[in-house]
């Protein structure tokens, strides 16, 4: 039923104009209503949690230049967790891995921002096909991202 009004209400359906940039890339892979599941254990202004496991909508595209990863909450606005090139430089606290089960990103939330400690992870759980994973140039990667964007993933306001 969840899936359903998910899908009656466009939460987790890939935003029109992030699609036209992806379909010019050349989409391999694209998943929208994709049920993630979000962990987080650690404190930041705002909350406190020891093992919080709370259940999003998203979409996760793959493209031949691109990972892009989407979470929704609400119709008609989705937040990227991930949009990073194939050939980026692999360096910073967050870590994205594509596997068979999905796409699986982990945070190290004090490196993101020095108020805060602990660990946030967010689980894509969507299947990729094992050939499609033998033709990407890489299925590890690492970013950097602002820390609004932990508080916004946490759920909580963002307050400089």
């Amino acid at each position: 039923m969840a899936l359903l009004l998910r899908k009656l209400f466009r939460i987790g359906k890939l935003p029109d104009e992030l699609r036209a940039g992806l379909e010019s890339e050349g989409i391999l892979h694209l998943a929208e209503f994709v049920p993630v599941t979000r962990r987080f254990s650690g404190s930041i202004p705002g909350k406190r949690a020891s093992g919080s496991v709370s259940s999003y909508t998203g979409a996760l595209a793959l493209t031949n230049e691109r990972v892009l990863a989407t979470l929704s909450t609400v119709p008609k606005l989705a937040g990227r967790t991930i949009d990073q090139r194939f050939d980026a430089p692999a360096t910073g606290p967050v870590t994205a891995e594509l596997s068979a089960t999905g796409l699986h990103i982990q945070v190290d939330v004090s490196a993101v921002d020095p108020r805060c400690k602990g660990e946030l992870a967010l689980h894509y759980r969507t299947d990729i096909p094992e050939d499609l994973l033998l033709r990407l140039p890489t299925l590890t990667l690492a970013y950097s991202v602002p820390p609004e964007w932990v508080f916004r993933a946490v759920g909580v306001p963002y307050r400089p």
